[in-house]
């Protein structure tokens, strides 16, 4: 996998279930807000393009369960990207630090409403095109 971004999180005590594991949910918390990191780590703010009228929503996603995080594991959430369509195709995966062990493996689909109408984000493409063209 070309990941062009990543970033290293820590399992917090409340994340985890009564078996002592990350929740389920947690991870889709994880990714997104890596996704976050990325966008701003290109000078985008999530909340101004919403205050410009343009949302990047999750279209559709598909998650693998690999290794489970526990309290206090640390990790390290990486990025991977391409375009097909009006798609932007959100590659991420979580491994565990320090040996690396995949935990999470994830194909995240967004899509972009321009003033609530499914479009073609002109600043996104801008911001994401070093990566896109390297295919």
């Amino acid at each position: 996998m070309n990941y062009i971004f990543e970033t290293q999180m820590e399992v917090r005590d409340y994340e985890c279930d009564i078996e002592g594991i990350v929740n389920n949910a947690n991870y889709l918390h994880y990714i997104e807000h890596t996704r976050h990191l990325f966008l701003h780590s290109l000078g985008i703010s999530f909340s101004k393009m919403h205050e410009q009228g343009t949302d990047a929503v999750v279209a559709r996603m598909n998650l693998q369960y690999k290794t489970p995080l526990k309290c206090d594991d640390m990790f390290v959430s990486k990025v991977a990207l391409k375009k097909e369509g009006l798609r932007y195709i959100f590659y991420q995966d979580l491994y565990k630090v320090p040996d690396h062990k995949v935990c999470f493996k994830s194909k995240v689909e967004v899509v972009c409403l321009i003033n609530g109408r499914l479009g073609m984000s002109e600043e996104y493409d801008r911001a994401f095109a070093k990566y896109l063209n390297h295919g």
